[in-house]
């Protein structure tokens, strides 16, 4: 037997003055292909499900377009995809189908449109893998394939439990970095985020030494990796950081990952973070505005550290840690003004790099449903423009012309390569002035 796990990854915006623009601006498009090219963790931890009898291929598929002719050497094809991509997930999925063989599909989107899944497969997997995709296996191994997969309590997974993925089935070569998940969750309840609990509540970490192992059989692959900790919120918790960073020091690799800003509370945190690696932090920092970041999440806890915002960046880019700050343009607060004023913090906190993205409603994400009973979405399936560029909503303060043209002119001002020189001088200045990475 043989089962072909088919990744469709990369992300096309839909706007054209944007895609214009961004051949121009070269750190516009640099954060688009380091995440087109990341690897499928959820496929190379399915492969590791798969009993040893039975053959896996991890296939990427950048672009269906470009498929001309068609694999047909598998008894079953596993797929997933981000929403923007999906409409091309299930043209994928119609082909195998059409040529006789079996197709289960699943992941994120398909975890909220489950109903919309079943039209394109054979079978759907609502939930983790690690739960349900041995049951996959035993069905279609007994020709009882079942038309719905579905985990019964979202969020009991024991992430010690979780197998090390299948590394060895990628070609090092063809990735500037590799993926590596240490929790799952977050403790942040944001109104826009649909991944975090769309597989239960809560926030679940896998224990450290699992996590070591993991990176340790990347390293026999990739002697010296970059390492992308694929999490929604890494340092949560500072007890299982302190022992985590610990462990890394000694295993030189170089790492990014998203956390919140409370990393900036803690000076050894910091240092820790440095010397086993951090090269970079993706914050979400959401706005610079009050009343935007008012109702963002269920306790307002990014609004109550907004006026510490520019002393925390210090403190984490002044140990060595360069800081990638995150806003969101669109969120109901916003007028045409937020566009200066995200631009004036960026300028004056000396931020390494910043991602601005418009609001995106994510199925299965409360703004999302919020939206689309308020009757502001501009149609209740717009998947292929869930890019984070592309507007599929009526902003509440501002017009849509005027939220596209904000979103134009911003990445007009912080993309081009004279504006990131200077960040990045900036920078260095502070790491030629630190010792050696490990040397503590």
């Amino acid at each position: 037997m043989k089962i072909g796990l088919m990744a469709l990854s990369g992300v096309r915006v839909r706007n054209e003055k944007l895609i214009k623009l961004g051949v121009t601006l070269p750190q516009f498009v640099s954060r688009g292909k380091v995440v087109a090219q990341l690897p499928s963790l959820s496929l190379l931890i399915i492969a590791a499900m798969t009993p040893d009898d039975i053959e896996t291929a991890y296939i990427e598929v950048p672009d269906i377009n470009q498929v001309k002719v068609l694999n047909t050497g598998y008894d079953l094809v596993a797929i997933t995809s981000y929403s923007a991509q999906i409409y091309e997930a299930y043209e994928l999925a119609r082909r195998y189908r059409e040529a006789g063989i079996p197709v289960v599909i699943g992941g994120l989107h398909v975890s909220a449109e489950p109903e919309e899944a079943k039209q394109y497969a054979d079978s759907v997997v609502i939930g983790e893998a690690e739960l349900l995709w041995p049951r996959v296996i035993d069905d279609f191994r007994n020709n009882r394939l079942q038309p719905i997969y579905k985990e019964e309590h979202p969020g009991n997974y024991a992430m010690a439990d979780s197998p090390m993925p299948r590394y060895e089935l990628l070609q090092p070569k063809n990735y500037n970095r590799m993926t590596v998940q240490t929790s799952r969750g977050c403790p942040h309840e944001c109104e826009f985020c649909s991944g975090s609990k769309l597989f239960g509540s809560g926030f679940r970490q896998k224990p450290v030494d699992r996590v070591i192992e993991e990176i340790k059989g990347i390293k026999e692959i990739w002697p010296k990796p970059f390492i992308e900790f694929a999490d929604d919120n890494t340092f949560a918790d500072k007890k299982w950081s302190k022992e985590f960073l610990d462990k890394l020091i000694p295993l030189d690799i170089r790492w990014f990952a998203e956390t919140d800003i409370s990393v900036a509370d803690d000076e050894d945190l910091l240092k820790a973070m440095y010397h086993s690696g951090c090269y970079q932090l993706l914050i979400g920092l959401e706005s610079t505005s009050e009343d935007s970041l008012n109702g963002i999440e269920a306790h307002n806890w990014k609004l109550k550290r907004r006026d510490g915002y520019m002393a925390a960046i210090d403190k984490i880019q002044s140990n060595g840690i360069a800081v990638n700050g995150c806003f969101i343009v669109g969120l109901d607060g916003d007028t045409p003004g937020i566009f200066e004023d995200i631009r004036a913090f960026i300028d004056k906190s000396r931020l390494l790099e910043a991602q601005v993205t418009v609001l995106t409603p994510y199925p299965g994400s409360p703004v999302y449903k919020r939206l689309k009973s308020e009757g502001r979405l501009l149609k209740d399936k717009f998947w292929d423009r869930c890019t984070m560029f592309d507007i599929n909503f009526t902003p509440r303060n501002m017009s849509m012309e005027e939220l596209e043209n904000g979103l134009l002119w911003i990445f007009g001002e912080i993309y081009t390569e004279q504006e990131y020189l200077k960040r990045k001088r900036h920078y260095m200045d502070i790491v030629k002035k630190l010792p050696k990475r490990g040397q503590q």
